[in-house]
Parts: structure tokens; sequence; C-alpha cells
């Protein structure tokens, strides 16, 4: 029995420092005065609406970077950067789309409008997706921006969502060629829409919300 009684300490013991390690997330913070950690705060996704005055907010921050004097970089929102190169974006957008909005989320530069189907060629153009949707839709782009020549910049469309559905990655492609209008520069990825931006503007950057311009430094 003093055997048997080792062996059932000895478990219990083994069990405690088992159940001490797997919640020590609990209880090590507390040995040092500190706090439990807190779980960290969802991100707020906010929607800007694209506006003639978000242009031109956009365009003077732009046309100061062109300055030799100027700032070498420029913080845009999302609605002001999409409302300047809505000029430029609109030959890539289906030409119903209305009510535009932008979106910084995570590292990409979102867009949304209203569109009709028609313009990539109707619901069957989507294959088996195609009979959930109607005559006019909530489409969604997501997307990474990026200078790939002096004066060429590119929006990658990495995610395209009807209402709430994900198109599938094959298909993106595809759909954005019904839309595209104009002569398409060589060597661009399937999933680019190119749009010409000042050749001062040596990169751009996504991130916390906000979209960052750099210009070139001489």
């Amino acid at each position: 029995m003093g055997c048997l009684r080792s062996i059932g300490c000895l478990a219990l013991v083994v069990v405690g420092a088992a159940a001490a390690w797997w919640f020590r997330a609990d209880w090590l913070p507390l040995l040092h005065g500190g706090n439990r950690p807190e779980a960290a705060a969802p991100v707020t996704v906010v929607w800007q609406p694209v506006t003639p005055e978000g242009a031109e907010r956009a365009k003077d921050a732009v046309a100061k970077l062109g300055s030799r004097s100027g700032a070498v970089f420029a913080n845009l929102p999302p609605g002001d950067l999409t409302a300047y190169i809505l000029a430029e974006l609109r030959k890539q957008l289906p030409p119903s789309a209305h009510d535009i909005e932008a979106a910084v989320i995570d590292q990409q530069l979102w867009v949304r409008a209203q569109v009709r189907l028609s313009d990539f060629g109707g619901p069957g153009e989507l294959g088996p997706l195609g009979s959930f949707f109607g005559d006019a839709e909530t489409v969604m782009f997501g997307g990474t921006l990026a200078i790939v020549n002096p004066g060429l910049a590119v929006y990658r469309v990495k995610e395209l969502r009807i209402r709430d559905m994900s198109v599938p990655s094959p298909m993106i492609p595809k759909l954005l060629r019904r839309v595209e209008h104009g002569s398409r520069p060589p060597g661009l990825a399937d999933d680019a829409l190119p749009m010409l931006v000042p050749r001062y503007i040596a990169d751009v950057r996504v991130q916390n919300g906000k979209i960052t311009l750099y210009k070139t430094i001489q």
C-alpha cells in the first residue's frame, strides 16, 4: 500500500505540474506584478466616399511632392487617393460603377461600388455563381498598389467579391479583361490594372488605414 500511495502522490505531482505549465500564460505575469494580457482590439474598417473634394486634396498633396523643396512623402486617405486616380481607374472599372467607396484593409486598397453585372458579360460569365445574383450587385475589389515604371502604377486585384461571395482567383483576370478599355502596357500581370501617375512618384505603400506616396530623390 505504501508503494501504491507513493505512485498516487507522484501522479498528482505530474498532473499538477502539467496543469501549471498549460495555464502559465495566466499566472506567469502575476509573478512580475503584471496583469493578464488582453486580447487585441478588432481593427475598424472605415469606408470613405470617393468625392471631387477628395480628389482635389489628393491632387494638391501630389503636386507638393513634385516641388524640389517639398516633403519627400505624403499620406493620403484611401478615399482621396482613389478619387484622384479615378480618371485612370475609371478606364478599368465597370462602366456602370457608382456609389464608389474605398478603404484600406490590412495592406490592401479595397474599392467597392454598385455595378451592373452585364458589364462583366452577364451572370453567365460567372459560371454556377451567376444564378445567385441580380442585375446589379455590390462589387468589391481588393488589391495592392505598386509603381512598376516611372509614370506607371498598377493595381493588382487579389480578391474580387460580388455581394458576399468571393470570385475564384482564376476567374479574376478574365472578368477584368471584360471591363478594361484602351491599350494595355506589355509585361503586366494578368490581375494588374494599369494607371498613369506623375513620373516623380517613386513608391507607394498601403498600411495603417492610409496610403503613403514617396517621391524620387534626386
